[in-house]
Order: structure tokens, then C-alpha cells, then sequence
């Protein structure tokens, strides 16, 4: 056996490893559509914080957790799910179809309306753009990304999200500003860095993470089963 085959053998021992224990599982569960700060997900899955970070350390050494700090509150910490290091490791369970999507940022000037536009391309579930204090127009920046990467993105007035906000949607936060304000019930958050004013490249990286993000959803948006009369 060569010594990049036995390299990988042992890097996918350690993501079995790594996956090998209930608290863990659940944590990628938690994780598989939406990032999560420690805090909030310890809370969640009920585990007291030195056990929690231990899982997680665990998670993070075998390359199949990631963390970085926000850009809201610097204090906190997100926590993000290498879904590559996953692909071959099995199939994650289908989310209930929602009437929308609801793609959320702070002034919905950027990442918002990319996610929403991406969407469209790959699902017919309709998808929307909205902010939490909205700018008075589409960043020029945004313009400039679709227009390279081919991608139809309509020329709206940024809105408030308080004012389109529906009970059917499916509200996914794409900045760590929009999640640290008062929550939506069933809100997803992917924490995604601001491109604004960082040039081309930074809005080029937030459209790939974004297209990433969005496929992996869309491929677990199924229709929940009827349920049966006697």
C-alpha cells in the first residue's frame, strides 16, 4: 500500500472515529443546514459546555467541523459543517418543503439578493431577498458577480424583512448581524462574510459558498408525507 492511500485510509478512519459517538452525531445533525454558535447549540442538544467542547475539539481535528468568529458580535464564535469531508459518508435526512425561502442579511444589499437569485436557478420553491435595516439599493458589487457568473439577478429595492416576513417561509440568515437579532422560529443561519467593499474576490467567494450551501439544501427539500385516515 502506497503512503497517500494509507494517508487517506487514516483520514477517513478519523472522520468515522470522529463520527462514532451519539452527541457528535447529533451535533452534525444540527449543523447539516444551519451554522450555530457553541453556546446556542450546547443549548440546544441539552450537554453540559465542557463535554460539548470536547465533542467539538474531537469534530474539528478530524476536519469535519470548522469554526470562525463573527462578524456581529466579535465575542461569538460560529460553528460550520465541512460538507465535503462528509460527501461519501452517507445521505443526510430530507427538511419539509416551505411555501418560500426567505434569504435574510442586515442591509440586503449583497448576499441576500445573490442567495436569493441562486435559488431560483435550482429550485422551483419560490425564493425572496429581505434585510433587517435595508440599504436604499442593490450593492454595485452584486451587479458586477452575477453579471460574471452569468447569474439573472432583477434590480429590486432592498426590503424589510418585519414587512414581507410570512408564516410559511423558511427564513435562512446568510450574515452573522441578521442572526444575532431577535430570532425567527425555525431560522437557519449560514454565516457568510460580508463581501461589501472588500472587491471583486470577496463577493466571487461569497457567490461559491452561497451556490454550495443552497445546492446542499435544495437536495434535502422534500415534501413531508400525508398523513393517513382510517
Amino acid at each position: 500500500m502506497g503512503t497517500e492511500q494509507h494517508s487517506e485510509l487514516e483520514r477517513r478512519a478519523k472522520v468515522h472515529a470522529a463520527l462514532g459517538d451519539p452527541v457528535r452525531l447529533r451535533i452534525v445533525d444540527r449543523l447539516q443546514t444551519s451554522d450555530a454558535s457553541p453556546t446556542e447549540l450546547a443549548g440546544m442538544l441539552s450537554v453540559p459546555s465542557n463535554l460539548f467542547a470536547h465533542h467539538v475539539q474531537t469534530l474539528m481535528s478530524a476536519g469535519v467541523v470548522s469554526r470562525h468568529r463573527s462578524e456581529g458580535d466579535g465575542r461569538r464564535t460560529y460553528l460550520h459543517l465541512e460538507q465535503d469531508t462528509l460527501e461519501s459518508l452517507g445521505t443526510a435526512s430530507p427538511v419539509a418543503v416551505p411555501r418560500r425561502v426567505l434569504f435574510v442579511c442586515t442591509g440586503t444589499s449583497a448576499r441576500s439578493h445573490l442567495a436569493a437569485a441562486l435559488w431560483r436557478q435550482v429550485s422551483t420553491i419560490p425564493a425572496a431577498s429581505a434585510g433587517t435595516h435595508p440599504a436604499d439599493r442593490i450593492n454595485p458589487g452584486t451587479v458586477d458577480a452575477a453579471a460574471r457568473h452569468h447569474l439573472d439577478l432583477p434590480i429590486v429595492d432592498p426590503v424589510r424583512m418585519d414587512d414581507v416576513l410570512d408564516p410559511g417561509d423558511l427564513v435562512v440568515t446568510v450574515c452573522d448581524r441578521a442572526h444575532e437579532t431577535p430570532k425567527v422560529p425555525g431560522e437557519l443561519h449560514w454565516s457568510i462574510p460580508d463581501p461589501v467593499d472588500k472587491g471583486p474576490e470577496a463577493f466571487d467567494a461569497a457567490y461559491e459558498e452561497l451556490l454550495h450551501r443552497i445546492n446542499a439544501l435544495a437536495s434535502r427539500l422534500h415534501p413531508e408525507k400525508p398523513t393517513s385516515t382510517p
